[in-house]
């Protein structure tokens, strides 16, 4: 009878990806979730996943989303590389654009391990909101650890966010019920639409 109690406990245990934290309301980041993170992917009631690299998402990832209703917007940017021009701007910035869009709104961000790839997207939304550089850096640190990059601070310290302004010119604030809470959302007649991965 003990070990039926104890095995009932353990489906209980709900286990977050590795790297997993909250990043704003409606907004969260993680490593790359695995078959035994589903069941705490389930409670975020996400709507879409942001997934920032070149691989093949696995079947068993996708059945996941499938059964859930979860978009996948996959954005290859390929990892493990010290090279300043290894981060694509205009992928940054195409996946920043789904980030901002409310209605994908619960998202979580993950790339392999949730430290260079997504903090590089991360920082860049942080920039966004004006924050100063010193806290985009410490934040960026915290996640990778003694793994930092020196190209990834450069390219988030050189993103220009200003650039964004084309796409916050077709941007309103809507208020969603959330008290003042601004979020943003895209008028539907200036929406470019970003690459989908079906599932």
């Amino acid at each position: 009878m003990g070990l039926i109690v104890e095995e009932g406990l353990d489906d209980d245990i709900l286990v977050p990806p590795p790297n997993f934290s909250l990043v704003e309301d409606g907004i969260f980041r993680s490593s790359f979730p695995q078959p035994s993170n589903f069941g705490f992917l389930q409670t975020l009631n996400l709507r879409s996943i942001i997934y920032l690299c070149p691989e093949p998402y696995p079947q068993e990832n996708l059945e996941f989303l499938r059964s859930k209703n979860i978009r996948l917007f996959q954005f290859g940017i390929e990892g493990k590389t010290e090279l300043p021009a290894s981060i694509p701007k205009d992928t940054v910035m195409e996946a920043l654009k789904v980030l901002i869009d409310v209605r994908n709104h619960p998202v979580l961000i993950h790339c392999k391990r949730g430290k260079h790839r997504t903090g590089c997207l991360v920082g860049c939304l942080r920039k966004l909101q004006n924050w100063c550089l010193s806290s985009v850096f410490e934040e960026y640190q915290r996640f990778a650890g003694a793994k930092s990059r020196a190209t990834d601070l450069r390219f988030i310290e050189m993103f220009d966010v200003l650039c964004l302004r084309q796409c916050l010119y077709s941007i309103i604030y809507q208020y969603q019920g959330y008290g003042s809470k601004r979020r943003l959302l895209y008028r539907e007649e200036n929406l470019q639409k970003p690459q989908v991965t079906s599932v």
